[in-house]
């Protein structure tokens, strides 16, 4: 049967990614607690197409990633991404995968327990330099939903401080292993207070007077999540906050971005 794709083209534009975006498809990925968690993941995969080449073989994506989709750990996501490339004779491969984790979280006094969703990345690429070196990159990120409490009005103000929601959002690049479970107990450890799923009253009290005592900007809680994440040994990693402030007709939101090489530059 005749290949169409793999047929010249005469235009002679390279494409830097072509591939297949928002597939949808169920993925088993490692759990501390559970050892393993199945969830629905949205995924892109992508290489590069040379100048000669008509198209690529869409179907490789999908038949690749279904041999990986039950074991997507952080160790064979660039084995994935290498299979890929490897099996499109591509000089660059590119995936990202984004999926809802789910923890079991007890509340503070109650200890009711109750599940909370947390919205993960996983993006990578891999490639061969000039030498023939295989070169990978790949990077975990995560979204916390987090509270915090304006240090500001609660400065000003006779009794009470407004608060919010915010979301933090981290990405870090991957060298060695960690669970996602402990980075995301570090960025809640970081807000004036974590959020729950199921509180009862003597845990609601709990968690307002906690927050009282550890109110924070969004400059505050984004400079306590870098300090935290430098610890962790994370070579580098970006860090976001947005906050859905309560009084103000506006988003707060804040940025910081860590890179070990560039460390005592500037």
């Amino acid at each position: 049967m005749i290949d169409i794709q793999s047929t010249p083209d005469t235009r002679e534009i390279p494409l830097q990614k072509v591939g297949v975006k928002n597939v949808r498809y169920p993925v088993q990925v490692l759990d501390k607690n559970k050892k393993t968690q199945t969830t629905t993941a949205s995924v892109n995969l992508f290489v590069n197409l040379p100048h000669d080449f008509k198209g690529t073989h869409m179907s490789r994506f999908i038949e690749i990633f279904h041999k990986y989709h039950k074991d997507i750990s952080m160790h064979n996501f660039l084995e994935m991404l290498e299979d890929i490339r490897f099996k499109l004779d591509a000089q660059r491969a590119f995936g990202r995968i984004s999926f809802p984790y789910f923890i079991e979280k007890s509340a503070p006094v109650s200890l009711s327990k109750g599940m909370m969703e947390y919205n993960c990345t996983y993006e990578g690429e891999t490639f061969c330099d000039i030498e023939q070196n295989h070169i990978g990159k790949f990077f975990v990120g995560v979204e916390v939903p987090v509270a915090t409490l304006c240090p500001c009005s609660k400065a000003i103000s006779d009794y009470g401080a407004h608060n919010q929601r915010g979301i933090v959002k981290v990405k870090v690049l991957y060298s060695d292993f960690f669970w996602i479970e402990d980075l995301i107990c570090v960025i809640e450890n970081c807000a004036s207070s974590p959020l729950y799923s199921l509180l009862k009253r003597q845990d609601e009290k709990f968690v307002t007077e906690h927050a009282y005592e550890n109110p924070r900007f969004v400059e505050d809680l984004v400079r306590e999540v870098y300090l935290a994440l430098k610890k962790m040994n994370f070579r580098w990693f970006r860090v976001e906050c947005t906050n859905f402030e309560s009084i103000h007709f506006h988003d707060a939101y804040a940025c910081a971005e860590y890179d070990c090489e560039c460390e005592g530059e500037g």
